[in-house]
Formats: C-alpha cells, structure tokens, sequence
C-alpha cells in the first residue's frame, strides 16, 4: 500500500506541525506492519533489559541496550540516570591485543566506568558503552554490585541467544 502527500508549508509551531508529524509516524508504522504481513523481512530491534539489585537500604539499578553492533550499560544508585560515560571498542579478531577505551563524559567514577566498558567490549565483542552514576556510596563500594549486575545481563542474553 502506497500513501501520497502533499507537502505542507506550515509554521513550526504550528499546531497542523504535530498533526503532520504524528501522520508521517503513524503511516511509517503501518507500512512496516504491512510490508511484514507480506513476508518481507523486519529489522531486527534492539533488546532492553532492567536489572536491579537490593542491598539493605542500598538499590543499583541497570539498563541494558543491545543493538547488532553495540551494547550500552546504565549502572546507576537509586534511580536510571546517565553518569561517567565510557567507551571500548574490542581489537578485530584477527589482531592481537587489548580492548581500546575512553572516557566521554563526566570525571567521577572513571576507573570503573572504563573498566566496565572494557570488560563488556571483550567479553561480547562489540563496542560497549557504560555509564556510571553514584550519589552516596563510593566506586568501590559500588563495583561489586554492578559487576552482578553486568553478569547477570549478560549471562541472561547469552542464553535467550543460544535458546
């Protein structure tokens, strides 16, 4: 099914901008919905995964996105916020060597937010980003906490993949 327009020249804030815009969002949906009823391949999603872990009055919480090439990890105290930022990119496997990371935002939690990201990149090879945010406990006290985390997603994926 093939849908026509006729371009409207509107105001930005106009409200006929956000009734175009739902439009153009919905028939972008509905073409999907009917190109899959015809057969034709769907492309594939990112997964999201919520994990969290309960310590006396302590709560760590982790939000995991995996697309086909990358994986994003938010480890954070109390509530989801983003924090330190880190990057990994695993060595091609036909190279020799470690796993290449960096630090993108922020200047707490540094040591731990490139140790993460290093550990996801090898680990699934892919380039993995993680974010840390503490607000009352400290790096260290927190890393045991969200390496369970971060065991815990990653051994969950592992086995819906191989099911």
């Amino acid at each position: 099914m093939q849908y026509s327009f006729s371009i409207l020249k509107v105001l930005p804030k106009s409200p006929l901008t956000k009734i175009w815009e739902f439009c153009e969002v919905f028939l972008s949906i509905q073409t999907l919905t009917n190109n899959t009823e015809r057969g034709e391949n769907q492309v594939e999603r990112a997964k999201v995964v919520k994990e969290e872990v309960q310590e006396k009055d302590m709560r760590f919480l982790a939000v995991y996105v995996e697309a086909k090439n990358s994986i994003m990890i938010m480890l954070s105290e109390k509530e989801d916020k983003l924090g330190t930022l880190a990057i990994a990119v695993p060595k091609p496997k036909d190279l020799l060597g470690s796993v290449t990371s960096s630090v993108l935002l922020g200047d707490k939690n540094v040591i731990s937010a490139r140790m993460f990201a290093e550990l996801v990149a090898s680990k699934k090879g892919k380039i993995a980003m993680v974010s840390i945010y503490l607000e009352t406990v400290t790096e260290l006290q927190a890393q045991s906490f969200f390496m369970h985390l971060i065991d815990k997603l990653i051994t969950s994926e592992s086995q819906k993949e191989h099911a």
